[in-house]
């Protein structure tokens, strides 16, 4: 079980820590020490309700449809690979968070923000509820909410180290290199998962 809770945390951790909008807006609050920890209950319980609609609903779906199993399966791996290729191309260029300075904003228009950043952005669904989803329908019986639980601890872990670090993170992460370093960790470990997707698929799955 601690295995099945560690790849769940190491999935998630490596769909979240990237340079996003979100992650930018929270590092962002962080620095200005702004609502921090109204944006990061935010940011962490939207994740956590997300990555649960895509283990219970999604992955049950999909597990009981043969088609939508192998649309998963083949779309969550081929959605991995581009991931990590934009990843590699971003540790290539050496692309840097650029943290924009602006008045303060009330605590109304940053949960606002907060919110659309999460819910109005494809990516946090796709990562989230279809990915996370798709690779916790690869878990054995019983496993598939231990992986969500380590998917959903990821998401705290980070959200709370990049609001409350974000002093010590921001002169840090304006660098290239320790974007570069991190997004080629980032693609590794994409790759990895969908090799995982395409040659260790759940029961019921063909291989290729």
């Amino acid at each position: 079980m601690f295995l099945i809770f560690a790849k769940g945390f190491l999935t998630s951790a490596a769909l979240i820590v990237a340079i996003g909008a979100q992650n930018a807006f929270v590092l962002r609050q962080g620095l200005k020490r702004e609502h921090v920890r109204e944006v990061m209950l935010v940011c962490a319980l939207s994740d956590a309700l997300l990555i649960a609609l895509g283990v219970a609903g999604l992955g049950l779906l999909v597990q009981a449809n043969a088609p939508l199993l192998a649309f998963a399966r083949w779309g969550g791996a081929a959605f991995l690979l581009a991931y990590g290729a934009l990843a590699a191309r971003r540790a290539w260029a050496g692309e840097r968070m650029s943290l924009p300075s602006t008045a303060p904003m009330s605590r109304r228009s940053a949960l606002a923000a907060c919110l659309g950043f999460t819910y109005l952005n494809p990516h946090c669904w796709l990562d989230t509820v279809v990915l996370l989803g798709a690779v916790s329908a690869q878990q054995p019986a019983g496993g598939r909410w231990i992986f969500g639980i380590g998917a959903a601890c990821a998401s705290v872990a980070w959200f709370v180290a990049l609001g409350y670090g974000a002093r010590l993170l921001g002169p840090l992460f304006t660098r290239p290199l320790a974007w570069r370093v991190l997004d080629t960790l980032v693609a590794l470990l994409m790759a990895t998962i969908a090799g995982s997707l395409l040659f260790n698929p759940p029961s019921g799955w063909s291989r290729p």
